[in-house]
């Protein structure tokens, strides 16, 4: 339908003024085998609607029936709801040459480099409350003096993640997501988003959970998931002999070329 363009055309009729059978309800028309070839191409356009092809889309679109070219759903088919996955924080903490070097160069920090590094050296710990009292007094005896906004910029650049430690809570108790771990899933509007976590997804991380207020509803229509036909592929035995014929061409197309 239109000239030089190797995309899909798809053509919306809209109408707000539907018959009752029609109300609710979605018709998909797959047209891409109505068309003909034309006598003379026009650019990369090769094909065209003809008369009988419009006509027959046309009684596609009147009768309403189902078939392999046309289908109809409902409107909440094509419906579904975004839920926000999280999964805990769980992070260790230390203080190791390794770790103080990473965390200069976050910008916060940036002021700290070329000080005198903090001699002592915390091991790994997952107890934030005694890793905080051990670092400030390591500051302390390097006599670096931080920000709060610093020493918090600073805690988060000691720290790593560790699927082994506890999960890290709020001043409420409520775990901490961990925003690398976070993740989406679309749900369709006619399954509840509960069943479908229970199933879909506490099986492969029993600790995650549902934040409900970045749920969002969206619409989608998967034209070609719902014409797709299925074409086996070819069987071995032919794609190797037509792999042996192509090698004996040009085996035989050096000989000719080495004579």
């Amino acid at each position: 339908m239109f000239y030089n363009t190797g995309i899909a055309t798809y053509v919306w009729i809209i109408d707000n003024d539907k018959r009752p059978e029609r109300r609710g309800v979605v018709q998909l028309i797959d047209g891409t085998g109505f068309s003909h070839k034309m006598r003379k191409s026009l650019g990369s356009k090769r094909k065209e609607l003809g008369t009988d092809d419009i006509e027959t889309i046309v009684e596609l679109y009147g009768s309403l029936n189902q078939s392999d070219v046309s289908k109809t759903f409902k409107n909440d088919d094509f419906g579904y709801r975004t839920i926000t996955v999280e999964r805990p924080l769980r992070l260790n903490w230390a203080l190791t040459p390794e770790r103080w070097a990473t965390a200069l160069t976050a910008k916060p920090l940036s002021s700290l480099a070329g000080r005198v590094a903090p001699r002592a050296r915390i091991e790994t710990t997952t107890d934030l409350g005694a890793f905080t009292k051990q670092l400030k007094q390591a500051l302390m005896d390097a006599d670096l003096t931080l920000t709060a906004a610093q020493l918090k910029s600073l805690l988060s650049a000691l720290s790593e993640r560790d699927d082994t430690a506890p999960v890290i809570t709020n001043a409420k108790g409520a775990p901490e997501p961990d925003p690398e771990l976070r993740d989406t899933e679309n749900v369709p509007l006619g399954e509840g988003i509960h069943d479908y976590f229970a199933r879909e997804v506490l099986p492969h991380a029993p600790d995650a959970w549902i934040d409900e207020s970045k749920t969002r509803i969206g619409y989608e229509i998967p034209f070609t998931r719902h014409f797709y036909k299925y074409v086996p592929p070819r069987p071995l035995e032919e794609i190797d002999a037509d792999l042996e014929r192509l090698v004996r061409e040009i085996s035989e197309l050096l000989r000719e070329v080495e004579a």
